[in-house]
C-alpha cells in the first residue's frame, strides 16, 4: 500500500470585498495604520487589514478575514493568509471590524461567535451609519460586553476610544489621534508651510541681525575716526604748546 500525503490549500481570497463603501474603507485603512504606527519599533507585532485568518489546522474551511487584527508574538513581514498553525498556534489578540450598511446582525453574531471561539482578546465593533461602537473583553475565557465604551482604554493596545458627533476617534497612548491617509498630508503641507514660515522669520531675523552688525561696525568707524581726529587735534596742540615754549611764551598765559 502506498501512502500519499496531499498538500492542504488554504485559500489567500475569501471572495469578499475589503469594504462596501468609501466610509468603511478609509476607517479601515485609518486603523489599520494607525495600529502599524503604535508598533513600528516593534519587529514582533504583525497587522493586517482584510487577511484570512485560519484558526484550525488542516481546516481551510474554517476562516474569516477581520478588517483589522494584531497580532503579538509573531513577526513582522508578508503573508498571503495568517494560518495560526504555522505561527506557534497565536492567534490574533485584538480585531476591529467596520460594519457595512448591508451586513445583518446575523453575521455579526456569528462574527463575535466565531472570535470568542478561537481566543480573541478583545473585538471592537464601530457601526459608521449610526455611530455606534462596541467592545469585547476576555474574562476568565469569554468574550464579554465592554461598558461603556466612550473613553475605554485598551489593555492591549493602551489606545482610547471617543465617539464624538463627527464619528470614531482613536487616540494613541501620547494623545495623538488615528489620521487618515489625507489628514496626514494635510499635517505635513501643515508643518510644511510652518517650517517655511520659520524659515522666512529666521532669514528676517538673520538680514535684521546683518544690518544691525553694519550700522554697529559704520558707527565703530565713525568713532574711530573721531578718536583718530581727536589725537591729531591733541598733537597739534602739543606740538603749538611747544613752539610757544620755545619762544619763551608760556601756553597757559594765552
Amino acid at each position: 500500500m502506498q501512502v500519499t500525503t496531499e498538500e492542504i490549500i488554504y485559500p489567500c481570497s475569501d471572495g469578499q470585498p475589503m469594504a462596501d463603501s468609501t466610509i468603511q474603507y478609509k476607517l479601515i485603512v485609518t486603523i489599520k495604520e494607525g495600529c502599524e504606527s503604535l508598533f513600528e519599533n516593534d519587529p514582533n507585532v504583525f497587522i493586517a487589514a482584510d487577511l484570512l485568518w485560519y484558526p484550525v489546522a488542516g481546516r481551510p474551511d474554517i476562516s474569516q478575514a477581520p478588517d483589522t487584527m494584531v497580532i503579538f508574538g509573531r513577526p513582522k513581514g508578508e503573508r498571503r493568509s495568517y494560518i495560526q498553525s504555522r505561527e506557534d498556534n497565536i492567534a490574533p489578540q485584538v480585531v476591529f471590524e467596520i460594519r457595512s450598511y448591508n451586513d445583518s446582525n446575523t453575521k455579526m453574531n456569528k462574527k463575535l461567535s466565531f472570535y470568542n471561539r478561537y481566543g480573541v482578546e478583545e473585538y471592537y465593533l464601530y457601526d459608521p451609519d449610526n455611530n455606534d461602537l462596541e467592545g469585547w473583553q476576555r474574562i476568565e475565557g469569554t468574550l464579554e460586553p465592554i461598558e461603556p465604551m466612550e473613553g475605554w482604554i485598551s489593555p492591549r493596545l493602551g489606545v482610547r476610544f471617543e465617539l464624538p458627533e463627527a464619528g470614531l476617534e482613536i487616540y494613541r497612548p501620547d494623545g495623538e489621534r488615528f489620521l487618515s491617509y489625507s489628514e496626514i498630508n494635510a499635517e505635513r503641507l501643515l508643518e510644511r508651510q510652518r517650517a517655511e514660515q520659520e524659515f522666512q522669520r529666521a532669514e528676517q531675523e538673520f538680514q535684521r541681525a546683518e544690518q544691525e552688525f553694519q550700522r554697529a561696525e559704520q558707527e565703530a568707524q565713525r568713532a574711530e575716526q573721531e578718536a583718530q581726529r581727536a589725537e591729531q587735534e591733541t598733537q597739534r596742540a602739543e606740538r603749538l604748546a611747544a613752539k610757544l615754549r620755545e619762544l619763551n611764551i608760556d601756553p597757559n598765559s594765552i
